[in-house]
């Protein structure tokens, strides 16, 4: 977004940022339910609070200001509390990376054993997936250009483990998956990338309702395929969707079930860096070299 290459224009002179773990310092006279003390964070999407609003999308740090302040008003009803079990920095990864990882995975952590998930990259959104596939009994797949992210990611799998595949030298992904799935294909695709990996994502599905989560578009927004590949998703009766963090129920549904399965949130963190040095935290991002979260300290109270 930053980089102008997202397609949603942000505020012009806007404050950045979707997700945040923050502290309440004070409170109007009609606010019930939250005091000052209390750890909360907030949903991204304002416009979705339950999950069946029929509104259009908006988010924190785009169409609204966002959270990389060091104080912020906002409406009690985006605000969901935070266990006193969650260090702050974890806390911080729920609202983005969390809650589209949980919606990718739909939000379906008592599903049945045995199923497998086809993970994009090893940012954000695809190491909170990791570490909710541990929980889950899902058996992740994932892909990187870098056999040394590959090898840091082992640490996120738990029992279940982790799959690897290198994109840069395999020569047939969906080929991969299957062999590695031992020919059913994958339950769930977490698409990071974009639509030109679309084909390559129905061809890993298995033969009846996967499912594949539209979550980013770090490859961009262009592709080169022909309408004719989605055949294959009629002939398998999968699905496409797409997701956008989720709603406040969805985030507040995963805190419970973070707490509940006690998932050491600590492996996301990759870096952290001090309010003022907020411009190095954003290129270091961009460049891609982490593995996870980027966090940007704000307060050191």
């Amino acid at each position: 977004m930053l980089h102008g290459k997202f397609p949603v224009k942000p505020m012009e002179r806007g404050i950045a940022a979707s997700d945040c773990a923050a502290e309440v310092v004070a409170s109007g006279p009609k606010v019930a339910g939250f005091r000052k003390g209390d750890r909360v964070t907030i949903t991204c999407n304002p416009a979705t609070i339950n999950g069946d609003e029929d509104e259009e999308t908006t988010g924190l740090g785009g169409e609204h200001d966002g959270v990389l302040r060091e104080y912020a008003v906002f409406d009690q009803k985006y605000l969901v509390h935070l266990p006193h079990t969650m260090d702050w920095k974890e806390a911080s990864t729920l609202p983005i990376a969390g809650v589209t990882a949980w919606a990718a995975l739909n939000s379906d952590a008592s599903g049945p054993k045995g199923r497998f998930a086809l993970l994009q990259g090893t940012g954000g959104v695809s190491t909170f997936a990791l570490l909710l596939c541990a929980a889950a009994g899902i058996k992740p797949i994932i892909t990187s250009g870098s056999n040394d992210k590959l090898k840091a990611v082992q640490k996120f799998g738990g029992e279940t483990g982790v799959l690897g595949i290198n994109y840069k030298t395999c020569q047939d992904i969906p080929a991969e998956v299957m062999r590695l799935t031992d020919g059913l294909g994958v339950d769930f695709v977490v698409n990071t990338s974009g639509f030109e990996s679309i084909p390559q994502d129905i061809a890993a599905l298995r033969k009846r309702n996967g499912v594949i989560s539209l979550v980013g578009l770090l490859a961009g927004i262009e592709a080169s395929w022909s309408p004719r590949e989605l055949l294959n998703l009629m002939y398998k009766r999968g699905h496409i969707r797409g997701s956008n963090a989720g709603s406040k129920a969805d985030l507040e549904h995963l805190i419970r079930f973070v707490d509940e399965n006690k998932i050491d949130l600590t492996p996301l963190i990759d870096r952290v860096f001090p309010f003022d040095q907020s411009q190095e935290a954003f290129d270091y991002a961009y460049s891609g070299q982490h593995i996870g979260k980027v966090i940007i300290q704000v307060s050191s109270d």
